[in-house]
C-alpha cells in the first residue's frame, strides 16, 4: 500500500495536466465561456419553475376561496368607494346656548383654541378635516349641556352664601395661620414659606375632611388635578360614544386644563395681577399723603420699604437737578422735604425689622410720657373707647357701676319717648295712662332689682339713704324719666374717683390701646420735643403718627391661677317639706405660691341661674354652653341623678376649659364668685328668671338657611346684613371682641340697610343676581375672556414677570387706595386701630400665590357642585385631594391622640 504522500502527489499531477491539456486544445477563455453556461442553466431552470409554481398556486387558492371563505362584505366596498370620493362640506350648527350675544364670542374661543392648539401642528400631518370637525363638535355639544344645567340652576344661594362662606373661611383661615406664628415667634424661617405651610395645616385642621396644599404648591400635581377635574367634566358632558374616543377625549381634555384653565388660574392667582385691579377698581379714589406714610410706617416688608426708598431717592435727584427761579423753588423745596422725610421713615423702619428688636409693651407706654387725656364724660358716650372702659371694669369688678349707667340712660330715654307718646294720645282723646305707667313702673322696678336691691348681685355700693329714699319713691309715686338722676350721678361721681376705676384705667394697657384706635396715639421715635404737646415730627409734613400696636396685645394677664372642679357626689336633701338634689363640688385652684381645695354644694338651681347670668352677659357662649334640661317628674330618681351629674360635669369641665377662659377673660369671676364656698346668691329672682328683659333684643330667629357658617343665633331674615356681618366678624375680628360693640354694630347695619333699601332688599339681591346671570352679563365676561386671551384675534403673549421694585411699589399703593378709601365711619365705629389692621390683614392675604390659588380652587369646587348637584362632587373633590401631606399627618396626629383612649376601653 503506497504511502499517503505519494498519493497526494499522484492527484495533484494528473490534475494540472488535465488543466494545462485543457487549455490548449480549447484557448485560455474556455473557462469563462464554461462558467457562463452553467450559470445560464441555473437561472433558466429558477424561471421555468416560478412561472410554473405560480400558475399552479393561483388555481389552487381560487379552488380554496370558493370552497372554505364566506362572502366579502358589502360595506367594506362602499367603504372604499366613499374614501374614493371628494370630500364634502360638514354644516356645523353654530347654535350653543339659544342666545346670539352668548353663542358668537363663544364660537370665537372655539374657533381661536382649536387654530392655536390643535391645527398648527395637525395640518403638518394630515389635510383631512374631520377629526378637527369631531374636535369642534363635542366642544359644542359639552357647551350646550353646560349651558342647559345652567339654565336650571338657582344661583342665588350660591352667590349669597356660598361664595361668602368660602371667602370667610378663607380669611379665617390665614388669620389663624397668623396668630400660630405669632406664636411661635421664630424670625430664623422664612416667614412666607412657614405661613403657607402653617396655613394649610390649619385648613385640615377646620375643614377635617380635605386639604389642597398639593394642588396650590406643586405644578405637576396641579396639572394632574385639573386633567382629572376636565375628563370628569367630560364624561357628564359628552355622549358616551364620543367619551369613548380616547384620542378626540385627550385632545379636547388636554385643551381645557393646559390652554385655558391653567393660564386663568395663573392669572387669577398672581398677586401682583390683584393688587393692580385693585388699584384699578379704586381708580378714582386719590392717594392720601397721610395714608401713604402710615403705609410706610407699619410695613414689615423690606422689600417695599427699599423700593420706596429708591424711588424717593430717584426723584430727589431729578428735583435737585432742575434750574429753577421764583415761586417754583418754594413748590421744588417743599417737594424735596417731603421726599427727604420719606427715605428717613423707610430708613429708620428698615433698620428696625433687620434688627429683629421687639417693642417691649412696659417701656413703649412708659415712652409716650404724657399721653393724650380723654374725660370720662366722652368715653362713656363714645362706641370705640366704652367698650375698652368696658373692658377694663369688667376685670377690676366694676362692671356693675358701668352697666347701671349704661341701663339709667337707655331707661331714661325710653321713659321720655313713651311719656311723649302718651301725652300726644291724650291730646287726641286715648286714654291709655294706666297701661304706659304701668310698663315704666315695671321697667324701673327691674332696674332696682337688678343693681341696687339686697338681692342684686353684683350689686351696686352706692349711699344706701340714697337707695332707700329710691326705693320709697318706687312705692308711693309714679316713676319719671329722671327717678334715678341722683344715683346715677353717684355712680358717675364714683367711677370718675374712686382709683379703681377710671384713675386707674388711664395706667392700663387698655386705655394706651384705646388711644390707638381713637387715632389719638403718637410714635415716640418721631417725637420732636417733650415739652408739651409738640405736634411737629421733625421735619414730618403731616401732623399724627398712627403706630401700630402689635406688641400690646401680648400683654401678660394674670393667667398663672389655675382651677379645676368637678362634681364628686350628690345627693336628695329635704328642706321644711322640699325635696331637691345636692351637687358637692370638689375645687382645686392653684397659683404660683399657693394651692387650696374646697367642696361647694350647689343644686340645679344654682347651675340654671348661673348659666343664664353668663350667656347674657356673653352672648357667644349661648352657641357653646348647653345646661342639661330639666325634667319636671320622677327628677329625684338615682339613675337620673347619676346621668344630671355626668352632663354637669361635662358643663363644667367645657367652662373651665383654658381656651373657654382665655376667649372670655372677665367670665373668670363669674366662675370664681360661684365656686367659692359659699352660699350662693342667685343673680335673677325666680320672677325674673321668667320674664323677657327689660330692653327687647331687636332681632329674631331666621326661617330658613343662613349665609355661611354659623354667624349669630340672632341674626335676622336679611341677606345682606347676615353677609356684612360675617364679613366684619371676619375682616375685623369682631368675635374676639367686646360682644356689646358687636351687637352695637349689627344694629348699626341694620339700620342703615332698612334705611337705605327698604324692606325690598332680599328681593333686590335676587334680582342682582339674575341680572349677574342674566345673557348680556355672560356674553360681557365671555368676551373679556376673549380680548384678554386673544387680544385682536391673535394669541397673547406670556406676559413677562414685572421688575421687582415695581411689583413691591405697586403693593404699596394698593395699601394705600385701600386704607384711603375705607370711610371715617367705620373707624369711628370699630377704632381706626382695629379697622387699619382688618383691611391690611385681607391685603397681606392676597399677596400669596399658592393662598390665592387655593381659594380660586375652593370657588371652582363650589361652583361645580352647585352646577351638577346629583354628581357627588364633594366626594370626588376629597379624593381628589386624598394624596395631601398635610391630609397624611393630621390623620396620624388623630390617630396617635385617639390610640390611648382606644387602649384604655
Amino acid at each position: 500500500m503506497a504511502p499517503p504522500a505519494q498519493t497526494s502527489l499522484s492527484i495533484w499531477g494528473w490534475g494540472s495536466l488535465g488543466v494545462v491539456l485543457f487549455l490548449i486544445t480549447f484557448g485560455p477563455f474556455a473557462i469563462f465561456y464554461f462558467a457562463f453556461y452553467i450559470l445560464c442553466f441555473v437561472g433558466g431552470g429558477f424561471v421555468v419553475t416560478l412561472l410554473f409554481g405560480k400558475s399552479n398556486s393561483e388555481k389552487y387558492l381560487e379552488q380554496c376561496e370558493h370552497s372554505f371563505l364566506p362572502c366579502t362584505s358589502v360595506g367594506i366596498p362602499k367603504c372604499i368607494e366613499e374614501m374614493k370620493r371628494e370630500a364634502r362640506p360638514i354644516k356645523i350648527d353654530r347654535r350653543l346656548t339659544g342666545a346670539n350675544i352668548i353663542d358668537e364670542p363663544l364660537q370665537q374661543v372655539i374657533q381661536f383654541s382649536l387654530r392655536d392648539y390643535v391645527q398648527y401642528w395637525y395640518y403638518t400631518l394630515s389635510d383631512d378635516e374631520s377629526f378637527l370637525l369631531e374636535i369642534r363638535q363635542a366642544l359644542q355639544y359639552a357647551l350646550v349641556q353646560f349651558s342647559a344645567r345652567s339654565k336650571e340652576t338657582d344661583w342665588q344661594p350660591y352667590f349669597t352664601t356660598r361664595l361668602v362662606d368660602d371667602f370667610g373661611t378663607h380669611l379665617r383661615v390665614f388669620r389663624k395661620a397668623q396668630q400660630r406664628i405669632a406664636e411661635k415667634g421664630d424670625q430664623m424661617k422664612d416667614q412666607a414659606e412657614e405661613l403657607v405651610d402653617t396655613f394649610f395645616e390649619v385648613e385640615v385642621e377646620m375643614e377635617k375632611e380635605v386639604c389642597r396644599d398639593l394642588v396650590c404648591t406643586s405644578p405637576k400635581d396641579e396639572e394632574g388635578f385639573l386633567r382629572d377635574l376636565c375628563e370628569v367634566l367630560l364624561y357628564i358632558l359628552l355622549p358616551p360614544g364620543d367619551f369613548q374616543n380616547k384620542i378626540m377625549r385627550y385632545f379636547v381634555r388636554e385643551i381645557l386644563s393646559r390652554g385655558i384653565l391653567l393660564p386663568l388660574i395663573n392669572q387669577l392667582s398672581d398677586p401682583d395681577y390683584i393688587n393692580q385691579y385693585v388699584i384699578w377698581m379704586i381708580r378714582d379714589s386719590n392717594c392720601n399723603y397721610e395714608a401713604f406714610m402710615n403705609i410706610i410706617k407699619l410695613s414689615d416688608n423690606i422689600g417695599e420699604l427699599e423700593a420706596v426708598k429708591d424711588k424717593a431717592s430717584e426723584e430727589l435727584q431729578y428735583l435737585r437737578s432742575l434750574d429753577t427761579a421764583g415761586d417754583d423753588i418754594n413748590t421744588i423745596k417743599n417737594q424735596i422735604n417731603s421726599l427727604l422725610y420719606v427715605i428717613k421713615v423707610c430708613d429708620s423702619r428698615i433698620q428696625r425689622l433687620q434688627s429683629g428688636k421687639e417693642i417691649d409693651t412696659v417701656k413703649l407706654a412708659a415712652n409716650f410720657g404724657k399721653l393724650c387725656t380723654v374725660p370720662l364724660d366722652h368715653i362713656l358716650v363714645d362706641n370705640v373707647a366704652l367698650q375698652f372702659f368696658m373692658d377694663y371694669m369688667q376685670q377690676t369688678g366694676g362692671q356693675a357701676h358701668l352697666f347701671f349707667w349704661m341701663t339709667v340712660e337707655g331707661y331714661r330715654v325710653t321713659a321720655q319717648q313713651q311719656l311723649e307718646v302718651l301725652q300726644s294720645r291724650q291730646k287726641d282723646g286715648k286714654h291709655q295712662t294706666n297701661q304706659t305707667k304701668g310698663l315704666l313702673r315695671a321697667a324701673a322696678v327691674g332696674v332696682y332689682e337688678q343693681y341696687l336691691s339686697e338681692k342684686a348681685s353684683p350689686r351696686v355700693n352706692i349711699d344706701d339713704n340714697l337707695v332707700a329714699k329710691l326705693a320709697e319713691t318706687l312705692n308711693h309715686e309714679d316713676p319719671t324719666p329722671e327717678i334715678f338722676d341722683d344715683i346715677q350721678r353717684k355712680v358717675y361721681e364714683l367711677m370718675l374717683r374712686d382709683e379703681r376705676f377710671y384713675p386707674s384705667f388711664k395706667q392700663n394697657v387698655l386705655y394706651v390701646r384705646m388711644l390707638a384706635e381713637l387715632d389719638m396715639l403718637k410714635d415716640p421715635s418721631f417725637r420732636g420735643s417733650d415739652d408739651g404737646e409738640g405736634e411737629s415730627f421733625n421735619g414730618s409734613p403731616t401732623g399724627s403718627i398712627n403706630l401700630s400696636l402689635d406688641d400690646l396685645s401680648n400683654v401678660p394677664s394674670d393667667e398663672t391661677v389655675q382651677l379645676h372642679a368637678y362634681i364628686s357626689d350628690t345627693g336628695v336633701c329635704n328642706d321644711h317639706g322640699k325635696t331637691y338634689a345636692l351637687y358637692a363640688i370638689t375645687v382645686h385652684r392653684r397659683n404660683q405660691n399657693s394651692e387650696e381645695t374646697w367642696k361647694t354644694y350647689r343644686r340645679y338651681s344654682d347651675f340654671h341661674d348661673f348659666h343664664m347670668r353668663i350667656t347674657e352677659q356673653f352672648e357667644n357662649l349661648a352657641n357653646i354652653l348647653k345646661l342639661p334640661g330639666k325634667k319636671t317628674f320622677n327628677n329625684m330618681d338615682r339613675e337620673f341623678l347619676e346621668k344630671r351629674k355626668k352632663d354637669l360635669n361635662a358643663y363644667l369641665q367645657l367652662l373651665l376649659n383654658p381656651e373657654m377662659m382665655k376667649a372670655s377673660p372677665a367670665l373668670a369671676h363669674y366662675v370664681y364668685d360661684f365656686l367659692e364656698n359659699k352660699a350662693y346668691s342667685k343673680g335673677k329672682g325666680d320672677f325674673a328668671r321668667k320674664v323677657p328683659p327689660l330692653i327687647q333684643k331687636t332681632y329674631s330667629d331666621p326661617d330658613h338657611c343662613r349665609v355661611a357658617a354659623p354667624i349669630d343665633d340672632n341674626v335676622d331674615d336679611n341677606i345682606p346684613l347676615r353677609v356684612m356681618l360675617l364679613l366684619m366678624d371676619e375682616v375685623f375680628d369682631l368675635k374676639e371682641r367686646n360682644q356689646w360693640l358687636r351687637r352695637n354694630i349689627k344694629n348699626l347695619l341694620q339700620q342703615l340697610i332698612r334705611a337705605t333699601y327698604g324692606d325690598t332688599i332680599n328681593r333686590k339681591i335676587v334680582d342682582h343676581v339674575d341680572w349677574m346671570t342674566s345673557p348680556e352679563q355672560v356674553a360681557d365676561a365671555v368676551k373679556r375672556f376673549r380680548d384678554a386671551f386673544w387680544p385682536n384675534g391673535i394669541l397673547a403673549e406670556t406676559v413677562p414677570r414685572r421688575d421687582k421694585a415695581i411689583r413691591m411699589r405697586t403693593r404699596v399703593a394698593g395699601k394705600t387706595k385701600l386704607l384711603e378709601v375705607m370711610p371715617d365711619e367705620l373707624k369711628h365705629i370699630i377704632g381706626a386701630e382695629t379697622t387699619r389692621k382688618g383691611i391690611l390683614r385681607v391685603f397681606e392675604m392676597f399677596q400669596h400665590t399658592q393662598l390665592n390659588k387655593r381659594m380660586v380652587y375652593v370657588f371652582l369646587e363650589r361652583f361645580l357642585e352647585t352646577l351638577f348637584p346629583q354628581n357627588k362632587f364633594h366626594e370626588l373633590f376629597n379624593k381628589l385631594h386624598s394624596r395631601s401631606k398635610q391630609m397624611q399627618r393630621y390623620k396620624q396626629r388623630l390617630h396617635t391622640t385617639q390610640a390611648p383612649s382606644l387602649q384604655k376601653r
